[in-house]
């Protein structure tokens, strides 16, 4: 039975096979978004003005053995510089997540704004299809006109059947 690959150590590893650790993108995305609000607070530039005079402070005050960066501050520069190479990206983190938030929000937005719109015309067009359907409806001034008109013309119709019928009479009895 042959070994497995892997485990052989006559045999080279395959190339592009190296293990990264794995992490959750978006527990690291929470938080460097956690430590991007933190540096965007007026506590963190305190507390690092404060960190900075008293690193300048002491590397100026104190004597010459217990100075760890003396005068052109390399430490210092070195740190801040590794400070900020940290924190530029994920302050750009944090704000591709927020440009993902905005982006899905403005999506929804969209969405809410197309389906009451097409609400909108749908109600527009109810409201013109009763306005025509009301014009065709008989209103009360008009049913009255007409019951009006009939009354007279049955009065009339009455009038003329009882001439007629004195006429026929008086034809009958001379």
């Amino acid at each position: 039975m042959s070994e497995p690959r892997r485990d052989r150590l006559d045999q080279p590893r395959e190339p592009g096979r190296v293990r990264l650790p794995k992490f959750d993108p978006e527990a690291f995305g929470r938080w460097s978004e956690s430590i991007a609000r933190y540096m965007g607070t007026a506590k963190f530039i305190v507390y690092m003005t404060v960190v900075i005079g008293v690193w300048f402070a002491w590397n100026r005050v104190m004597p010459a053995k217990l100075q760890f960066d003396p005068y052109p501050f390399g430490f210092l520069t070195l740190v801040l510089s590794l400070q900020a190479s940290y924190a530029a990206p994920l302050i750009l983190l944090a704000q591709n997540r927020q440009a993902d938030r905005d982006r899905i929000a403005m999506e929804e937005d969209r969405r809410r704004a197309q389906m009451q719109k097409a609400d909108t015309e749908y109600l527009a067009r109810e409201i013109a299809s009763l306005r025509i359907a009301v014009g065709e409806v008989a209103t009360r001034d008009f049913i009255r006109s007409e019951l009006t008109r009939l009354a007279t013309e049955l009065d009339d119709a009455a009038l003329r059947r009882e001439k007629r019928a004195r006429m026929e009479w008086e034809e009958d009895h001379p």
